[in-house]
C-alpha cells in the first residue's frame, strides 16, 4: 500500500505541475496569437487550473471508477469550503466583499442542480448535458460582465510577456503531455488502495484524493489570507467548486455514466450543500470569516471525515 500512496502522491506531483505548465504555455501563446487578455482568463486560464481535476474524473469514468470521480469532486467541495477557507481564516480575517454575490448565487445553484441530478439515480449523458448546459450560461454570464471590466495582461495567472517561443512550446508539450500521466498514477493508486482495504472506490474520492486536488486551493487561498485578501480566496473558492460541479463531472458523464452510491445520497450530497449554505451570512452581511468561524469550520470538516469513518465503506 506504501506503494500506492507513493504512486497517488506522484501523481498529484505531475498532474500540479503539468497544470502550471499548460496554463503558463497557452496562456503566452494566446497573447502571443492576439487573443484578449479577458479571453484569456475567462477560457484558457479557467480550464487550465481545472485540468487536473477533468482528468482525473475522466480517467476514473473510463476505468469503470465512476465513484472516485464523484468522490473526487464533492470531497474537494465540501474541502474547499470547511478546510480550505478555515485554515487561512486562522492567520487572518478572511474579509468578504458584495462582489462575489453574484457568482456566489450561481454556485448555489449549480450545487441545488447536481443534488436534485444526483437524486436521479445517476449522472448519465442526459444530466451531464444539463450540467455542461448549466457551464455554459455560467461563462457567458462571466463573459458579459468582464467585458465591463479592464484586463492586462500583466494581470493573468502564468503570463510572461519576455517568455520566448521555445519556452511557450516546451510548457504546452509538457503540460499536454503530463497530464495524462499524472490522472493515471493518481487513479492507478488510488484504484489499487480501495481494492487493498476493501474500501469503495468513493471514500479514496472523498478523502485522499479530494484533499490532494485541493492542495492548489488551499495554497492560493493561504497567500490571500497572509495579504488580506479575502475577497480574491472566496472568489477562488466559488469558481472552483462551480467548475468541479458543472464542468468536471459534466464532461466526465459524457465518458460514462456514473451511479450515485447510497453513501452519497446518505451524507456527502448534504454535507455539501450545507457547507456552501454556511457561507450565506457572511457574504450578505459582508462579515469576515474571523478565527473563531475558521476553527468552527476547521471543525466542521473534522466532524465530517469522523462521520465517513462511520457510514463509508
Amino acid at each position: 500500500m506504501l506503494i500506492d500512496l507513493a504512486q497517488i502522491a506522484a501523481g498529484l506531483v505531475v498532474l500540479l505541475v503539468a497544470g502550471d505548465f499548460l496554463v503558463r504555455g497557452a496562456v503566452n501563446l494566446a497573447l502571443r496569437l492576439g487573443i484578449p487578455a479577458l479571453m484569456v482568463g475567462m477560457t484558457i486560464v479557467a480550464f487550465g487550473t481545472s485540468a487536473p481535476e477533468l482528468l482525473v474524473s475522466v480517467r476514473a469514468v473510463l476505468q469503470d471508477a465512476g465513484g472516485l470521480a464523484l468522490g473526487n469532486v464533492v470531497g474537494s467541495n465540501i474541502a474547499n469550503i470547511l478546510l480550505v477557507l478555515g485554515a487561512p481564516a486562522l492567520i487572518s480575517a478572511l474579509a468578504i466583499t458584495r462582489e462575489v454575490q453574484r457568482d456566489y448565487l450561481m454556485m448555489l445553484a449549480v450545487t441545488l442542480l447536481f443534488t436534485g441530478l444526483a437524486l436521479t439515480g445517476v449522472i448519465g449523458r442526459w444530466q451531464a448535458l444539463v450540467l455542461l448546459g448549466a457551464f455554459a450560461l455560467f461563462m457567458a454570464d462571466s463573459i458579459r460582465r468582464g467585458r465591463k471590466a479592464r484586463t492586462t495582461p500583466e494581470e493573468l495567472e502564468g503570463a510572461d510577456l519576455s517568455m520566448s517561443g521555445a519556452k511557450i512550446a516546451l510548457f504546452t508539450v509538457l503540460g499536454v503531455a503530463g497530464l495524462p500521466l499524472g490522472a493515471s498514477l493518481l487513479v492507478d493508486g488510488a484504484v489499487d488502495i480501495a481494492q487493498v482495504l476493501g474500501v469503495s472506490d468513493l471514500m479514496i474520492g472523498l478523502t485522499i484524493v479530494a484533499i490532494g486536488t485541493s492542495l492548489p486551493e488551499l495554497a492560493t487561498t493561504l497567500m490571500a489570507a497572509i495579504r488580506r485578501e479575502g475577497g480574491v480566496a472566496l472568489g477562488n473558492i466559488i469558481g472552483s467548486n462551480l467548475f468541479n460541479l458543472a464542468l468536471i463531472l459534466g464532461v466526465a458523464g459524457l465518458f460514462g455514466a456514473m451511479p450515485i452510491p447510497a453513501q452519497m445520497v446518505q451524507l456527502d450530497l448534504w454535507v455539501m450543500l450545507a457547507a456552501t449554505l454556511v457561507l450565506v451570512p457572511f457574504i450578505w452581511a459582508e462579515k469576515p470569516i474571523s478565527r473563531m468561524w475558521g476553527v468552527a469550520l476547521l471543525l466542521g470538516y473534522a466532524g465530517y471525515i469522523w462521520a465517513l469513518t462511520q457510514f463509508g465503506v
